[in-house]
This record gives C-alpha cells, structure tokens and sequence, in this order.
C-alpha cells in the first residue's frame, strides 16, 4: 500500500483545497492528511485562520478524501510523521516549490499545481476590517494592543482612558478619545477593562451604540443586570462576549479535553490557586486595581465550571477584607459542593500563594504548576511515576490574540465563542454576587 502525506491550514475550506487533496490522494491508496494547528501556524506569521482547529478537521473529514486525518503541532513534526506512519510521498501545493526538499531523504516529494484563481486569504481578505475602541486604565491593554497586530482584520481606532500614565508608547500613539461617546463613534467594537462597577454602564451604552463588546470578567456584578444585557445584545444582533484570556490558551484547552477523556477517571476535585502581591500604600484609592474575587475569580473559577458544570451546590466563602468596612478583599477562598464533587479557589491581591492548577481524579490527577493561567505545560500523574506523562504546548501572548480572534470570528459569522458559554458566564457572576451579598461568607 502507497501511503501520501499532505498538509495544510484547510481554513474557509474551498475547491482549491479539494482539487488539491484529491490529486494527492491520485499518488497512492492511503492518504494522510495533516491539519495545522493555530500555535503552530502562528510561528510562520499572523494569526490568519478563521475557523477553530475542530471545524477545519470537521471540513476536511467531510470531503471524504482523507483516510486518516492528523493535527501538525510543532517544528519537524513532517519527518516524523513520515518516519513513524511509514510514508511513500510528501505532496504539497506548488507554491512551496523547493521548501521541503530536505524531505527527499525520507520519502519522495511531489509539489502540486495549485488551483488558481481562489485562495482563503483572498476569501479572508473580502471580510471587513473590524475597528476596536479600548476602555479602561489597566495595563493589559498594553498587552491587548501588542497581542492585535498577530491578528489579521483588526485595527485598535481608539482609546478611552482616565489614566494613561502606565501605558506605552504604541498604546498613546493610538487616538484618545475625548469622552466614551466620542469613542464610540470612532469603532465598531470595543474592548472594555474598565473597573467591574462600571461594566454595565459602559457595555449597555456600547451596545446601543451598535457596538460588539468583548468584556474582561465579571461581565456585570449582577445576575439581573447581565441579563438585560444579553437581551439587548440578542435584540440588535450584536455580539456580547466574556473575556478570559486563560480559555484560548493552547495547553489550558488540551488540559481540559483531556481531563473530559476520561484519562484519570472521574474527576472528583478541582482545586486552583491564582494571587498576585499588591502596593497597598501605593496604591491607597486603588481606583485602578481590581479586588480579589473580581481580578482573580473568575480565572480560577473557570477549569471548575468547565470540569464539574455549573450546577454546583453551594459555594461557602471565607474572605479577609482589607478595611472591616469595604468589599475589597485582599484574599478569599470559595469551597463549591457538588453532587459527586468538590472544588476550591483560593485568590488574592494581598497575599502570595503557589498558583497552581490540581485536578484530581479516581485514576489519577493533571498537575498544572504555578502561574496554571499562563501555563505551556502540565503533567499526567498516576500512583506508578513510570505512568506519568508530560504535555508541551507553545504559549503565545498568553492567549490574548486567540481571544481576539475569536472575538472576531463571533463577529463575522453571527455566533458566540464556544470557548465560554453563557452558562459559566452566568455562574461567575452568581459566585460574585454571592460574595458582595454576603451569602454564606466567613469574615476572617
């Protein structure tokens, strides 16, 4: 049996694409095809893909030409792809003439003519560019800045800001709008960081504007007030999305899917620690600096709504203040019951702990070590260490630019990111309201 080897990005899949796994698939009886992998492909430019790693494997799949379909993630991979599944011949498309020469010594190497007249990038290219607004005085819009120039068909136009003093150079170079209003006339979607009070404020006038948002969480402190807001982004067509920067990370989302698999059992806890130290003198408004449970919370609430679902229980808070009279806490741990389950957080911007991610199950238990949100590595742990198993995923921008994107595509295709459902949005906001209501919390 001739076994082909072929690989590529298949994003907006097309009759270029087809035409050209069907004449790879002509060179032999078994063809192997590889999808690229948006980390990997990162390395050899900008962020162009618009479709998620799943719906190009699915495109692929549906054409019927592939006999087994693999997923490219890391540099010289194709020698061992080729080596390990005994390949006769490595086809490409034409445009790569002479590129993957080096692969002679392993199989043959056949370029292939490429349809012409048709290209994603040319499909890519007819889609509007997509103008962001920025509001807020955290840096990480610095980091929102930087992490949009990765990503093709977005252009940050704006900033709205009380304070720029901590921003950069590229940051100010952007027009600063005079008043919010003004902003909002000089964007089709804003990106809002602004202090979580003022969240409902500052999406509900975007959302009238006609403007998509795209929200650090919490989204609101509120149930009733997030669900106004999805009724007002549902009624004007508009996208209203939850920004956890964490979710869109390569190795965040492998963990999870593997932990889903069944790898090490049933999952019975989920524990996650994220806290970060903090001036207080410095800072003594802290008109900049968010809270524990709003800056911290919902990052580490995340792998446990994803794990166990969002149908806890109850959530017992335990919570030191920094003044007897204020919501700003500088530590506070949320212990959630579930049926077959237990999880806990534990944030801070007071204190300093190992932030570490521990999923445990009835089998074995993922090891995430700290800072587990900016994780490229996690381990697979079993009562013989022989078993353990080490997983590498490259960690770009800390999964600001893949949120972008998938801000975007939620954009253009009229569809909300499967990255974060409205349900964990929902019970992050549930959680936090909790805490400013006082249920069921302890005051150390």
């Amino acid at each position: 049996m001739k076994k082909v080897i072929t690989y590529g990005t298949y994003d907006l899949l097309h009759y270029g694409h087809i035409r050209l796994l069907e004449r790879a698939k002509a060179l032999g009886d078994y063809l192997i095809v590889g999808v690229t992998a948006e980390n990997f492909d990162l390395a050899r430019g900008k962020i162009n893909v618009q479709q998620s790693l799943m719906e190009r494997i699915d495109a692929v799949r549906a054409t019927g030409l592939a006999d087994e379909i693999i997923i490219e993630e890391y540099e010289g991979q194709k020698i061992d792809d080729i080596r390990r599944m005994d390949v006769d011949i490595f086809a490409i498309g034409s445009d790569w003439l002479g590129k993957f020469d080096y692969l002679k010594e392993y199989c043959e190497v056949v370029y292939l003519e490429r349809t012409q007249g048709v290209s994603s990038s040319e499909l890519r290219a007819e889609k509007r560019e997509v103008r962001i607004g920025l509001v807020g005085e955290s840096t990480i819009l610095n980091k929102f800045e930087r992490e949009s120039h990765f990503v093709n068909g977005v252009t940050i136009s704006a900033v709205y800001t009380r304070d720029d003093a901590d921003f950069s150079d590229a940051l100010r170079a952007i027009p600063l709008a005079g008043s919010y209003d003004d902003m909002l006339g000089m964007c089709d979607a804003v990106y809002i960081i602004s202090q979580p009070h003022e969240h409902y404020d500052h999406i509900k006038r975007a959302l009238e504007s006609g403007k998509h948002v795209l929200c650090e969480s919490p989204i609101t402190l509120s149930i009733n007030e997030f669900e106004e807001l999805s009724r007002l982004a549902q009624e004007k067509d508009l996208i209203l999305m939850d920004g956890i920067k964490t979710a869109y990370a390569t190795a965040y989302d492998r963990l999870i899917v593997l932990a889903k698999s069944g790898r090490i059992g049933d999952i019975v806890s989920v524990d996650a620690v994220c806290t970060s130290m903090f001036d207080f003198q410095r800072h003594e408004d802290k008109t900049k600096v968010w809270n524990s449970i709003t800056a911290w919370g919902p990052t580490a609430m995340l792998p446990i709504f994803h794990l166990l679902g969002t149908d806890y229980k109850r959530a017992d808070i335990s919570t030191r203040l920094y003044k007897p009279d204020s919501d700003f806490d500088i530590f506070t741990k949320i212990a959630f019951t579930y049926p077959h389950a237990v999880a806990s957080i534990k944030v801070g911007v007071g204190v300093k702990s190992e932030g570490e991610l521990i999923i445990s199950g009835t089998k074995g238990y993922i090891y995430v070590p700290a800072p587990w949100w900016k994780t490229d590595y996690f381990e697979v742990r079993y009562e013989n260490p022989a078993d353990n198993k080490r997983y590498f995923y490259k960690l770009d921008g800390e999964g600001i630019r893949y949120e972008i994107v998938s801000f975007i595509k939620a954009i253009q295709t009229h569809r909300k990111s499967p990255y974060l459902s409205e349900d964990i949005s929902v019970s992050i906001i549930k959680t936090i309201q909790g805490f400013y209501h006082r249920e069921a919390t302890i005051l150390a």
